[in-house]
């Protein structure tokens, strides 16, 4: 167990100190993973690592990606957002209007892609009311790392989740009887609204903001909404008893985003009569990202096999003894901490299975529904990026964007916005899923 434990440690500080070279650290990690196991250290042989990954989620990211590209192209985000600032009365309400906005995007959009979605139209209203962009670009990306973790296809953190638990789209707003996670993030988007309302409250300049962008292609918008309602419909399919039709059954959420983005992709070039939308999809993928996660899934079974996972769950459960609640409260805010500063799509991969052997060692051994728990590091790890600049890709994009665009972004300028926008929605989702969902 130590030696697996010293790489992984080994390969998490190599990941935050190299992280333009994340992806290739992790796939090398686990190759030695690997190797370890056929030395007989842990049981742990090529057949296993490759089953250890989760293709479901690795072509749900792949696919919602390519759909995601093509919806941007069609500049639709970019109409609704300036038709929603229209109505609004002055800068205040317009910045907390297109941030609410890009949050509602972000719960079916990836939150960079949101970010690169919105900020155009956020510039171009700065620019006309000669406000500083830099706060407004600031709110569109804190609110959009809000909204990723509300529905199963709004952030890779979420899509994690969903495979780990077994959950469908249907379960992040309903189940097993109780509302869903997607209600404690609303109720923290309303409560942070307010938050922003209160910090943009001395900008009551009037908005006389034109409708400008003209949308030509309504397919994406249709594939967008499709990959929502057939991941719905995929959600009541019955599980079959096995051989290929249970692998397909497995597989269904990922190939209905993929099958979607081709489709989309065929139609586009048939209709334009060119291949040219094939390159913008290809290099629309994060393929950084898709990497790293099939070699994390790897490393994170290799340290499992090891009984690092157990050992870890044991420490956690060490200081919180045996309350549900300080065990919880432990997970959201050591969440929030640790993602300030580290990237979330790690962090929650390997927690995922500790959280899930603690709530096997509640009760005195007789174990707990791991819900409340894994809602809770869910929470905090995806609200805790929005404490810092680097604590989340939205965050360093927005921030890439207004630099671009001749601003200066010192730290206190996003500390001012993240840290209580942060707090008020923490604290609201904190107190929803404990309410909800503790026992």
């Amino acid at each position: 167990m130590v030696i697996a434990l010293i790489l992984f440690l080994i390969t998490y500080v190599l990941m935050l100190s190299f992280q333009k070279y994340r992806p290739y650290i992790a796939l090398a990690s686990a190759l030695v993973f690997v190797i370890l196991g056929h030395t007989g250290l842990f049981r742990m042989g090529i057949l296993d690592a490759l089953g250890a990954v989760d293709y479901n989620v690795l072509l749900m990211i792949g696919g919602t990606m390519g759909t995601v590209a093509l919806f941007i192209e069609s500049r639709m985000p970019a109409l609704l957002a300036e038709l929603l600032i229209t109505k609004v009365p002055n800068v205040k309400w317009a910045v907390t209007a297109l941030a609410l906005f890009a949050g509602i995007i972000s719960a079916f959009v990836d939150n960079v892609a949101t970010v690169l979605m919105v900020a155009p139209v956020g510039l171009a209203i700065s620019r006309k009311l000669k406000i500083s962009p830099v706060p407004v670009l600031i709110a569109i990306a804190v609110s959009s790392n809000l909204q990723g973790a509300a529905t199963l296809v709004g952030d890779t953190t979420s899509i994690l989740l969903g495979g780990f638990a077994g959950m469908t789209f249907l379960d992040f707003f309903w189940m097993l009887g109780k509302p869903g996670i997607f209600w404690g993030v609303e109720l923290g988007a309303l409560v942070s609204m307010f938050a922003l309302l209160f910090l943009f409250r001395k900008d009551t300049q009037k908005v006389n903001a034109q409708v400008e962008t003209k949308v030509d292609d309504y397919l994406p918008s249709a594939l967008m909404i499709a990959t929502v309602l057939l991941l719905i419909c995929a959600s009541f399919l019955p599980e079959p008893a096995g051989g290929a039709l249970l692998a397909l059954y497995n597989l269904r959420s990922g190939l209905i985003c993929v099958a979607l983005c081709l489709l989309g992709v065929v139609i586009t070039c048939a209709r334009r009569k060119s291949a040219a939308v094939v390159k913008t999809v290809v290099q629309s993928l994060d393929k950084d990202t898709l990497l790293l996660l099939f070699g994390l899934f790897i490393v994170i079974e290799g340290i499992t096999q090891a009984g690092v996972i157990d050992a870890v769950a044991n420490l956690f459960y060490r200081v919180a003894g045996n309350s549900p609640f300080l065990l919880y409260t432990l997970i959201v805010f050591a969440s929030v901490v640790l993602s300030a500063f580290i990237d979330n799509i790690p962090y929650v991969a390997t927690m995922l299975p500790v959280v899930q052997s603690i709530a096997a060692m509640m009760n005195d051994g007789a174990g707990m529904a791991p819900y409340v728990f894994y809602f809770g590091l869910l929470t905090g790890a995806t609200l805790g990026g929005n404490l810092t600049p680097i604590g989340a890709s939205a965050n360093i994009a927005a921030i890439g964007i207004l630099r671009k665009n001749g601003e200066t972004v010192r730290v206190r300028d996003f500390l001012r916005i993240g840290i209580p926008f942060t707090l008020s929605a923490v604290l609201a989702g904190y107190v929803y899923i404990w309410l909800v969902w503790g026992p």
